[in-house]
């Protein structure tokens, strides 16, 4: 008698969002299992890979490893966004706009919106415009940066609790996507999206940032969020949480001192690149399992090795 693998019965399935337009646009979730389960279900659209693009030169807030591969363009977020689709096969472009900090540059909304237009007509690949999470700030930025890139559609966050009526606005006048971002709870990620939807955004324009951490580093219970996420949408049918996830990893990674730490510094911990780049994969590897649709990484080899292991999973 032929073995044959116990099936779950998933009563619920994941609902798709489309992000970008043209033959580059991008369409995330649709699951009908969990992550890579395609023995119980089905997985018609596999997790994508954005690239991460600063507005402003990072300096020393990147780690030398993380900068190498991008030197000839630091500073120039239009040439760093085709270098990562062109070079790097990005699948979408993570345009975050760390200038409109108030703790730092503190730059205008309309600086921010012009460069967000600017990168938005350079790329024929989905654009991501991330903030600060300074939630005030953000709340400033977004209204405009959604005008100037009107036609674009593009995919604005974090929106978060104290902002959300004000870029949701933005969003629904002007036909961008949205990513709800909470700070890894269920029930909180559960809550914004109900506010959202009373709000008028459709389910087609929402994605869902669970807050992200890095391996070492929170990796272990944001994975237990997303998991336990994955379960409510997918065993309890609860609506309200069956939305494509994203995964803002590069970020959480390489801020970290194992990655930032030079070989001088730290040479008991062997290579610097090598094991920034490692750290990057496991993170982003263990994020693909909990749940994860989009992750934005930092490194062109993360983003090769991250590819390939996708492949090696859905073949």
């Amino acid at each position: 008698m032929a073995f044959e693998i116990p099936k779950q019965i998933y009563s619920g399935a994941i609902k798709t969002v489309t992000i970008g337009q043209g033959a580059k646009a991008i369409t995330l979730g649709g699951e009908t299992s969990y992550p890579f389960y395609v023995f119980e279900g089905v997985m018609p659209n596999v997790p994508r890979i954005a690239m991460e693009v600063w507005d402003v030169d990072p300096g020393e807030d990147w780690a030398e490893p993380a900068k190498e591969p991008f030197k000839d363009v630091l500073g120039d977020p239009v040439a760093w966004a085709k270098k990562c689709v062109n070079e790097y096969g990005a699948d979408a472009v993570a345009l975050i706009l760390v200038s409109t900090d108030p703790n730092g540059a503190n730059t205008s909304p309309e600086a921010a919106a012009a460069t967000a237009k600017k990168v938005a007509d350079a790329v024929d690949v989905p654009l991501i415009v991330y903030g600060t999470s300074n939630q005030d700030k953000d709340g400033e930025v977004f209204p405009v940066v959604a005008e100037a890139c009107q036609g674009k559609q593009i995919i604005m966050g974090p929106v978060q609790d104290k902002n959300y009526k004000k870029i949701g606005a933005a969003a629904l006048g002007y036909n961008h996507t949205i990513v709800a971002n909470t700070p890894i709870d269920v029930n909180l990620a559960k809550q914004l999206n109900i506010l959202l939807g009373q709000l008028g955004i459709k389910d087609s324009q929402l994605l869902v940032d669970p807050t992200t951490g890095g391996l070492g580093y929170g990796m272990e219970y944001c994975y237990s969020v997303m998991e336990r996420d994955r379960m409510a949408a997918l065993t309890q049918e609860d609506e309200k949480l069956q939305l494509p996830i994203l995964n803002y990893v590069g970020q959480e990674v390489w801020k970290v001192k194992e990655c930032k730490q030079s070989n001088a510094e730290a040479p008991q911990l062997g290579d610097q690149k090598t094991r920034a780049i490692l750290m990057e994969c496991v993170t982003a590897a263990s994020l693909l399992l909990a749940g994860s649709d989009l992750l934005i990484l930092r490194h062109p080899e993360t983003v090769k090795y991250v590819k390939g292991l996708i492949q090696e999973m859905i073949a």
